[in-house]
């Protein structure tokens, strides 16, 4: 069931390009002149770049990260549209997942896709940093809870995919992406055992990209991934010390 589900999101993301080219600004220089004719879209991209229409994309990670997400949650909601019996859901922001899928046509399990964008680093050979998989003190740790941000508890999913968008970062072009790649692998199967921030809760992926390709992470079994991050000592703030109490009562109540 999770192998025909990830091999079907494999092949859908092959045909995945870059959609967001530009800002685009309605006001254009000044003394242009309307209508505007283009032959193809090359053409008028060239036109409405001339005439001041375009400004660059964000160069910053996060904010092009969050171009790319909605970018190709979209492209996939629209392939799943065309999916007899498969029913995809956009997640919201600051959530998880990314995009929900469900339905008869990958046997009826539910799967939690979340896309990670990252930028290669200069070596080619990793990423720039390391991928947040989980943010580890709260519905990951906690499976059975249904936790704020979220579609249903953690363990309710058939599987959790990761969504690799990998790029390399290109200063001089209005879209700031070049040589983009996909790379699709269960989550676990990219796991390190280093988390990815020193300020934050998160857990991360491995850096290597030929390892990230292979699903090659730092764990033989899936079992084995989960009682290491879950035994992990993750800080828990007053926040979640306060949302985990109320999750508590709910549920025994």
């Amino acid at each position: 069931m999770t192998e025909k589900f990830v091999e079907w999101l494999r092949d859908a993301c092959k045909g995945y390009e870059v959609k967001p080219y530009a800002i685009y600004h309605k006001v254009p220089h000044e003394g242009a002149s309307w209508p505007l004719v283009a032959n193809d879209a090359d053409e008028l991209a060239a036109l409405l770049q001339k005439r001041g229409h375009f400004s660059a994309l964000p160069k910053e990670s996060a904010a092009l990260a969050n171009v790319l997400e909605v970018s190709i949650v979209g492209y996939l909601l629209d392939k799943l549209k065309d999916l007899p019996g498969a029913v995809g859901t956009r997640g919201g922001e600051r959530a998880y997942p990314d995009l929900e899928v469900s339905g008869d046509a990958f046997g009826g399990g539910i799967f939690a896709v979340d896309v990670k964008v990252a930028r290669r680093a200069t070596n080619g050979k990793q990423t720039h940093s390391r991928i947040s998989l989980y943010t580890g003190n709260t519905f990951f740790k906690y499976p059975k809870m249904k936790w704020p941000g979220t579609f249903r508890p953690f363990g309710d999913y058939t599987a959790h995919i990761s969504l690799l968008v990998i790029y390399t970062l290109d200063t001089n072009s209005l879209s700031r992406v070049t040589d983009l790649e996909v790379i699709v692998q269960e989550s676990w199967k990219v796991a390190s055992k280093q988390r990815s921030s020193t300020t934050r809760e998160y857990l991360g992926a491995v850096l290597d990209l030929k390892a990230l390709r292979e699903g090659r992470g730092e764990f033989s079994t899936r079992d084995e991934f989960y009682k290491y991050w879950r035994a992990y000592g993750f800080k828990v703030g007053r926040a979640v010390a306060n949302q985990l109490a109320k999750l508590t009562a709910e549920q025994a109540a």
